[in-house]
């Protein structure tokens, strides 16, 4: 879809809280502060999302939220089209939102996107990353469905792990449901940001396939802005490794000492790294190698 398709609806972010994000004529996700006092950040999030609900990372790329119904109703679903935030004053990017269908997936191939730098953006490697590089630069509404390529507005800094592992899958369910049915798809990322931090701690994905109020698909998750084996510093997007207990066999579902032969045998994309210890594992049904770990 071509950049001047992209509808702005300027007028109604008239109605924003200073840090960002309301989209046309859906319910909208404001983010007040929390009290003082309160051990937590203060943090974006309402009545109807909070981000202080969000478990904290510990294994899987994303979690549930809103028993995976979207925050909107097929009652608040705008007119098909591409609805984009302005950037705020920190010259992050807000919420975006479409309606789409298969006509509007684009047949090209992407184009760059280098020259565009997200708020936080910084160049970081890891030999263990697949790709090598910890940041990416995040569509928040994916070029497979949208054909939106270098729209500042719709960039994020996002680590390879939430790319690819968290993100992504969800994008193909949408792209599945556009490609092989006559569905529209109301889909809506919201990047989720603590006070004035220029990285965003994760992505709120919303869809429900329109015709059929959510028969077809319909998706409400939170990806984690993360990176297993890599300390993130969301203030400045500053970075360091961190000290690996395991790897986690995510087929077997069996956790490693690094050295084991075994998990040298797995492949790169069905290993993950951990830190952290073996209980944590234990309840979200790991076992221990028998090879490397014949104490567990």
């Amino acid at each position: 879809m071509r950049k001047d398709h992209i509808l702005r609806k300027t007028a109604l972010f008239l109605c924003l809280f200073t840090l960002f994000f309301i989209i046309s004529s859906c319910k909208r996700v404001e983010l007040p502060e929390l009290p003082q006092e309160s051990s937590g950040p203060e943090v974006s999030g309402t009545d109807v999302f909070s981000y202080e609900e969000i478990p904290p990372y510990l294994i899987y790329p994303y979690t549930e939220v809103n028993g995976g119904r979207p925050f909107f109703d097929a009652e608040d679903i705008p007119e098909p089209g591409i609805y984009l935030s302005d950037m705020d004053s920190l010259g992050r990017a807000g919420q975006a939102m479409c309606v789409i269908g298969k006509e509007d997936m684009p047949t090209e191939e992407r184009g760059e996107i280098g020259m565009v730098k997200p708020s936080g953006w910084r160049i970081s490697r890891y030999d263990f990353i697949d790709g090598t590089y910890l940041y990416n630069r995040c569509h928040l509404l994916g070029y497979q469905l949208t054909g939106l390529n270098a729209e500042e507005e719709n960039l994020i800094t996002g680590t390879r792990y939430m790319n690819v592992h968290g993100m992504l899958p969800f994008e193909n369910d949408i792209a599945y449901c556009l490609r092989y049915s006559d569905m529209h798809v109301c889909y809506r990322v919201t990047p989720v940001y603590v006070k004035e931090e220029p990285v965003a701690r994760g992505v709120l994905m919303e869809a429900m396939s329109v015709e059929d109020k959510g028969k077809s698909l319909l998706l409400c998750v939170f990806c984690y802005n993360v990176q297993p084996g890599v300390s993130i510093e969301y203030g400045d997007g500053s970075n360091e490794e961190r000290e690996t207990s395991y790897e986690l066999d995510m087929t077997d579902k069996e956790y490693h000492q690094k050295n084991c032969k075994k998990i040298i045998s797995v492949p790169d994309e069905q290993k993950q790294l951990f830190s952290g210890d073996t209980d944590m594992l234990r309840k979200n049904g790991f076992a221990p190698c028998r090879d490397c770990i014949p104490e567990g």
